[in-house]
């Protein structure tokens, strides 16, 4: 288990200073080109709503199981050809199943242009990192779009990989990465095909309700946490339950609503989609507006939290060790 110790601290230093270096092979990368290929394949040859869905059973299932016996087999070759290079191969796989560094810049390159008042160019980065039409978009819905989706990839995309690579961290002889790269295809599932309209209804029936299903307790611990590390538990709570369960998503809106209660302020309201307008339930009490200031606590409490975790399990194998 002390290897297993290495393997997270050297993880988190990776994604804290290097994150994911633009081109360079990705495990995230290979489970797209999976989906996109054979679910393509599925679309064309199964029509009826029932072989959809057993098909997106298929494909979760295998691509589920195959990254984390992927992620298992390349460690242990690299184990038997070094130990130091099963320590560093295993290292840099799990720090690509962790997005905070990705999120930063991500979010940072959307302030900038808006800080020079070039808001015609913020509205086009963000637009490649929303679903959202951002053409229109005002310069605070623009904080906006940032800050939700900074807050609702904190759990998908920083947490809950953690939380199952700690999981792994304590089953022996298998470690953190497999139980990570399982959720992480899990996770890259969802957001490709985990959707309600056609043609993913059926097909990506499966792969959305297992995602919510593993992101869940990790999205309440990671609640938790951050009402604790606010210092007003009760408040924060209180507005959770209250706004939260408003949400249609059982994650999303617990993972946003926990940021915009700590911050005092509010998210949700109408989005445009394809020229489409949904309205999202508002979370949150709107006490300040959403500033970059905002944005970057945002960040620096998904640090914080993430830190505690780490510190938190190391202690203990340092203990059962």
């Amino acid at each position: 288990m002390t290897n297993d110790l290495y393997v997270l601290i050297i993880a988190a230093g990776l994604d804290r200073f290097i994150g994911d270096p633009w081109g360079w092979p990705h495990p995230v990368r290979v489970m797209g080109w999976v989906i996109s290929h054979f679910s393509k394949l599925i679309c064309t040859y199964c029509q009826s709503s029932l072989t959809q869905r057993l098909a997106g059973i298929i494909l979760g299932t295998a691509l589920i199981i195959g990254s984390s016996l992927a992620g298992y087999f390349i460690i242990q070759m690299s184990q038997w050809l070094h130990p130091l290079l099963g320590i560093v191969t295993e290292s840099i796989l799990l720090a690509s199943c962790f997005a905070l560094k990705s999120l930063r810049i991500a979010a940072e390159t959307v302030l900038k242009p808006l800080r020079l008042n070039q808001i015609d160019d913020a509205r086009s980065v963000l637009s490649n990192y929303v679903g959202r039409d951002t053409h229109n978009l005002s310069e605070s819905e623009i904080l906006r779009a940032v800050f939700e989706t900074v807050t609702e990839n904190a759990i998908d995309g920083v947490m809950a990989p953690l939380f199952y690579a700690l999981v792994g961290a304590f089953v022996p002889a298998v470690g953190p990465v497999p139980f990570a790269l399982a959720y992480k295809a899990s996770s890259t599932l969802d957001s490709m095909i985990g959707y309600r309209q056609a043609p993913y209804t059926y097909l990506g029936w499966f792969s959305a309700r297992l995602e919510d299903g593993l992101t869940w307790l990790p999205c309440r611990l990671t609640v938790i946490t951050l009402a604790l590390l606010s210092g007003k538990p009760l408040q924060v709570i209180r507005v959770c339950r209250r706004d939260a369960p408003k949400d249609p998503s059982p994650n999303s809106g617990w993972s946003e609503c926990v940021y915009a209660a700590i911050l005092g302020v509010q998210v949700g309201g109408t989005n445009w989609y394809g020229g489409v307008a949904k309205h999202k339930p508002l979370l949150g009490d709107n006490i300040h507006p959403i500033a970059p200031t905002c944005i970057a606590r945002a960040l620096q409490l998904t640090r914080y939290c993430f830190l505690l975790w780490l510190g938190a399990t190391s202690v203990a194998l340092l203990l059962i060790s």
